[in-house]
């Protein structure tokens, strides 16, 4: 896939603009906080609503403005297509090819992108929850389904907490505590059979990429830590199975604590490279090379689960990348569109040839 056309209006501090895209390699340059990476989140914000730098609805308006609104054309599944969101105070609107839509959701399964940042690099040494985020995105950009299980079971989960918290004042409740139970390990299974099949592409395509970044010197394997010791190959009912077992093991526990301690919202997948953990083992220059690979296997199993290639959209990376990293970046990406912010224009290779947009003050010319 590749978008056409991007039009943004009243958008933070973008001014009111159209610009049309190559299919290839599109550069936005100039100092910083000029508004370069506020395009890169316009984009992000097709694959499903959602800004990949956590920023709130009400923060895309332009200070002083009541709306803001965002407008891209683009071909995919085999046709041009038109997606517009806007953004009112607390209300959002969204409108694919002409038809309004009840959620943003409905935006997953038409546009497909994949964002690289400086905070990426660090995803190996930081804690589960990020590592969490990464994943749980990525499935959910493969399926609405997935994006449908995982809301309905945070959902559950915070009931069930509310409810852990009033068993605790009040052990007469202790018995409706199976109701939760039930509905939370069969949303629960649905995300651990998801996220241990995903993985497991996912390990291979990153393998392969961190086999030759590494001048075939390391070996990258992705592994999940599930809590509930659920492990790739188990049918979906033999996870819920486990789920449940574990979970009635920790009542106790959850109740003392308020907390639901056994679930997907705990698990983790560890990062291993020549059979040691990165977290704890890998120099920097390992664990960037990690997460290059971890990103290139993503955008890869996108395009295999698709059948097309999403839009890659790199913001501001390439300054934290060495010579080595980000030729082999450039060249694994060739065959992509790309969007890339930079402070300063480069004549790589990779570069070069691209189409340059400049970014002063929110203008985009």
């Amino acid at each position: 896939m590749y978008v056409r056309s991007l039009e943004f209006k009243n958008y933070r501090n973008l001014v009111d603009n159209k610009i049309e895209p190559g299919e290839k390699i599109n550069v936005f340059y100039g100092n910083n906080a000029q508004g370069k990476t506020n395009v890169l989140e316009v984009l992000w914000l097709f694959c499903g609503g959602h800004s990949f730098k956590g920023a709130k609805e009400n923060e895309f308006i332009k200070f002083g403005e009541k709306f803001a609104k965002i407008k891209a054309t683009f071909f995919s599944q085999n046709r041009e297509q038109e997606a517009e969101i806007i953004f009112n105070n607390n209300r959002k609107e969204v409108v694919i090819n002409g038809v309004k839509k009840n959620s943003s959701a409905s935006l997953i399964e038409k546009f497909n992108a994949v964002v690289f940042s400086p905070e990426d690099l660090t995803l190996v040494k930081r804690g589960p929850s990020a590592r969490r985020r990464f994943i749980d995105s990525a499935i959910c950009r493969e399926k609405l389904r997935n994006a449908i299980v995982i809301s309905k079971y945070n959902q559950t989960l915070n009931q069930r907490n509310a409810l852990l918290k009033d068993i605790y004042r009040h052990p007469e409740l202790r018995d409706t505590l199976d109701i939760w139970d039930d509905t939370l390990c069969s949303l629960g299974a649905k995300i651990i059979f998801q996220r241990l099949s995903y993985i497991d592409k996912l390990s291979s395509d990153a393998e392969k990429y961190h086999y030759g970044i590494s001048d075939n010197t390391e070996k990258l394997q992705i592994v999940y830590s599930s809590n509930c010791s659920a492990k790739f190959g188990d049918s979906e009912q033999e996870i819920f199975e486990k789920f449940s077992e574990y979970l009635k093991k920790s009542k106790k526990d959850d109740i003392q604590s308020g907390l639901t301690n056994i679930g997907p919202h705990r698990d983790d997948f560890n990062i291993i490279i020549n059979g040691r953990k990165a977290k704890v083992f890998a120099s920097q220059g390992q664990q960037r090379s990690a997460v290059l690979s971890l990103k290139l296997a993503e955008a890869n199993v996108l395009s295999e689960l698709t059948g097309e290639n999403p839009v890659i959209l790199l913001d501001d990376v390439l300054s934290e990348l060495d010579n080595k990293r980000r030729d082999f970046l450039l060249n694994k990406i060739k065959n992509y569109q790309v969007f890339i912010t930079t402070c300063e224009l480069s004549e790589e290779e990779g570069l070069k040839n691209g189409k340059k947009f400049l970014v002063k003050e929110g203008n985009i010319t």
